[in-house]
């Protein structure tokens, strides 16, 4: 028999038993939807992620101090902290820096009068804080180089605190609060523009005020940590090596600094979604195995019921190989038939919201490569079995059932 009469006999049975064919594919439809559906959720998902974390700044650079001390008299130690010497050399060597920040920290409390006093995180930064932290002010306005300058008493609060001591943001503008008994104007009201859940230096209990003014609370120009923006996301790996390596090099060999930087993040962050991804794919795989069992066990009971015909074609001379190709082709053709359909079902709900909602969702076509391909290996996996038991039939006993 030619190729194409097979095919058409295939085709013949299912439009003979279209409802319990229906049936069988429901499966399929389900499995290769959710392939689509799985992979574009990964990737959307995966997106947002790494979205979020962009906004915090994919080119900054943080150096920070981790240790190694400095022996002085009578066996005394004292931490090797960076100091604001250090940023002065590192502007001057390194290329491609538009922004830069030292970073002065100080857990004390504020007065807010009335004898009222409140715990807080004191941040000494430069203006230049705002732009590497890609801060956002919702009011008021922050420091600028002349408050930085003039060493202006003046200060700008995270959102949750001015809320929780003044009740909103704007009311917060103009306040005078009392730090180490020096008064201050809060100018503004700021936020992160992605929220770290405590992971970042700045807490809800944060305060900042221009780096001059907080080295009069320590006395020393030590500062904790070094904020650096690069020009390019492309020249924060090698700036960042060239920057830890001037640092070293002005301190104790024993001193151990480390930059972080948010490429590191942004790439385990994208391995994280992935492997996610694929556990769901594995999840989304178990019921194309489901699918899989019923095509099988719905193509053996079609064996079943045609063992008649199966010993006619053989007695007009069929071959074992073409009726064990006919059961096989119509195993793949109800598994490609319901994989088409699940995936037009899993491509039409994300174009639906695309087109809708106007909400940008991702569609990988690899996810709809992989669904055709899982359909027809589903189809000649599970379709063997009974394809073979149709093809080892004996035309004789065939005949005589009944």
């Amino acid at each position: 028999m030619l190729f194409s009469e097979i095919v058409q006999l295939a085709v013949d049975s299912f439009k003979a038993s279209k409802a319990r064919f229906l049936l069988t594919m429901l499966g399929m439809i389900i499995g290769s939807a959710s392939i689509v559906l799985v992979v574009t959720i990964g990737l959307t998902g995966k997106q947002y992620a790494l979205d979020q974390l962009s906004s915090i700044g994919p080119n900054k650079i943080e150096m920070q101090y981790n240790g190694g001390d400095i022996t002085g008299p009578n066996n005394t130690t004292t931490p090797d902290y960076m100091t604001r010497d250090d940023l002065t050399a590192v502007l001057a060597q390194v290329p491609g820096i538009v922004a830069s920040s030292p970073m002065l920290e100080d857990h004390t409390s504020v007065s807010m009068g009335n004898g009222i006093v409140k715990d807080t995180m004191l941040l000494g930064v430069s203006p230049q804080y705002k732009q590497v932290r890609n801060l956002t002010v919702v009011a008021g306005r922050f420091f600028d180089d002349q408050d930085s300058t003039t060493h202006a008493k003046v200060a700008v609060i995270v959102e949750p605190f001015a809320r929780e001591l003044f009740g909103t943001s704007d009311a917060a503008i103009d306040k005078s609060i009392n730090i180490h008994g020096i008064p201050f104007i809060i100018i503004g009201v700021f936020k992160e523009s992605f929220n770290t859940f405590g992971l970042s230096e700045i807490s809800n209990q944060t305060l900042l005020i221009p780096y001059p003014v907080a080295r009069y609370f320590t006395g020393t120009d030590t500062v904790k940590e070094i904020f650096f923006t690069m020009v390019d996301s492309a020249s924060v790996v090698p700036a960042s090596e060239e920057i830890l390596s001037i640092i070293k090099s002005r301190h104790r060999p024993n001193s151990v600094y480390t930059p972080f930087i948010m490429t590191d993040i942004l790439n385990l962050m994208a391995k994280i979604a992935d492997m996610l991804t694929i556990v769901l794919l594995l999840a989304a795989a178990i019921t194309l195995v489901v699918a899989g069992v019923g095509i099988m066990n719905s193509m053996l009971a079609n064996v079943q019921a045609r063992l008649r015909e199966i010993g006619i074609r053989k007695a007009l001379g069929a071959t074992a190989k073409e009726i064990r190709l006919q059961f096989l082709i119509e195993a793949v053709f109800i598994s490609l038939s319901g994989g088409i359909v699940g995936i037009l079902v899993g491509l039409a709900i994300p174009v639906s919201v695309n087109v809708l909602a106007g909400i940008d969702i991702p569609i990988s076509w690899i996810s709809v490569i992989v669904a055709l391909a899982t359909s027809v290996l589903v189809g000649v996996g599970f379709g063997t079995l009974p394809a073979n038991r149709a093809a080892q039939l004996d035309p004789v006993e065939t005949l005589k059932y009944e």
